[in-house]
């Protein structure tokens, strides 16, 4: 049986942030993950995750999001590697939907500069786009892409220099609360520590089972496609998203031989074992994909390049349950991240460190707590 002052189960995204973190605050800290950083099993892969500013989702992200990109900058210095890459991003939807009226919301509560569009004015500025007269669109400069296996290596890797360790391969059958401090017990071995993070994933349902938080895990396609030069970055073309009636969708650039990069971010069937989800092609996602594709960027070829499988694992309104366990206070967590929370697994790791050493944190996450769902 090891010591620690702290354990993070989950060292993904957010897990591999909070270890740097704690690991910078100079306690002794132990990740546990059944697979390695940077894996493929989960949510935190598929070369790259958009970073916006003006939220749509709420305005009450948007401070999160200034850290974010603080954070994700000092991070790129340290590790000597470019992470973020400006694109802009192009949001199409209707005037009374939800994308377009969320960007202008948090734009104008946050002094946040983006231009709007009218439909032919998004088809001359960026050829290769089609766009419905009854569309209107939001064009925000300071938006991008991070490398997302490139961030959580980096993370995983800056940790391990200021002396945190990694388990990977192993995998946790339990947690329990003892007296004010934690036992983590793993196919392995045994680990007690005064604090405890979970950052669990799509395993939120299994670790996070006693906060009856019904955490619903969804399989999600993304898709690469031969496209023409029209759609690169070379040429101007930014990441777009769409809010049509089918659904919403979204897409990067290309930026790689793989070809323009387009999933669906809406819909999404449900997993009942993370660890037995089918990753071949489904027929009905590819379709409703290259549906999308013909209707709105009909430049882009059915050549179909690359596929991957990531792991949505919603909350019951969408948002993060960011808080400390309400019945053990030495616990941190981090679940229901809903297909939007990569980008903010740098401030959400640093959140996490406050939450299990100080008990509190200053970042304002009040909107995130977990009561609202209880």
């Amino acid at each position: 049986m090891r010591q620690y002052d702290c354990l993070v189960i989950g060292t993904g995204g957010v897990g591999s942030a909070t270890l740097y973190h704690l690991a910078a605050r100079g306690v002794r800290a132990l990740g546990i993950d059944r697979f390695p950083p940077g894996h493929d099993r989960g949510s935190s892969h598929g070369d790259t995750r958009i970073i916006r500013l003006a939220y749509f989702e709420h305005p009450n992200y948007v401070p999160l999001l200034r850290r974010a990109y603080q954070l994700w900058a000092e991070l790129a210095e340290r590790c000597g590697q470019q992470l973020y890459h400006e694109t802009g991003l192009l949001q199409i939807g209707y005037p009374g939907g939800e994308v377009v009226p969320g960007v202008l919301r948090s734009a104008q509560e946050h002094t946040l500069e983006v231009e709007e569009l009218t439909a032919r004015e998004v088809e001359r500025r960026f050829p290769g786009f089609q766009v419905h007269d009854s569309m209107t669109a939001v064009l925000e400069r300071c938006a991008g892409y991070l490398k997302v296996e490139a961030c959580v290596l980096a993370y995983a890797q800056e940790a391990t220099k200021l002396g945190a360790e990694l388990r990977s391969d192993e995998t946790v059958l339990s947690w329990r609360a003892e007296g004010s401090g934690v036992r983590v017990t793993t196919d392995k071995d045994q680990y007690v520590a005064a604090r405890l993070i979970v950052t669990p994933g799509a395993w939120a349902p299994e670790l996070l089972g006693e906060l009856r938080i019904r955490f619903d895990v969804r399989r999600k396609s993304l898709f690469w496609y031969e496209a023409s030069p029209v759609y690169s970055t070379a040429q101007g073309c930014p990441i777009f998203l769409h809010e049509t009636p089918a659904g919403v969708f979204y897409g990067y650039p290309q930026i790689d031989h793989f070809g323009l990069k387009v999933a669906e971010h809406s819909g999404g069937q449900a997993v009942s074992d993370p660890l037995a989800v089918d990753r071949a092609i489904d027929p009905q996602d590819r379709q409703r994909v290259e549906n999308f594709l013909q209707e709105y960027l009909p430049d882009v070829s059915r050549t179909l390049r690359k596929h991957v499988v990531c792991l949505y694992t919603m909350s019951p309104d969408g948002h993060f349950i960011v808080d400390r366990h309400p019945q053990y206070p030495q616990v941190a967590f981090v679940a229901g991240l809903s297909g939007h929370g990569f980008k903010f697994a740098c401030v959400l790791g640093e959140i996490l460190a406050d939450l299990a050493l100080d008990g509190q944190t200053n970042a304002p996450i009040g909107f995130l707590a977990s009561t609202r769902q209880m």
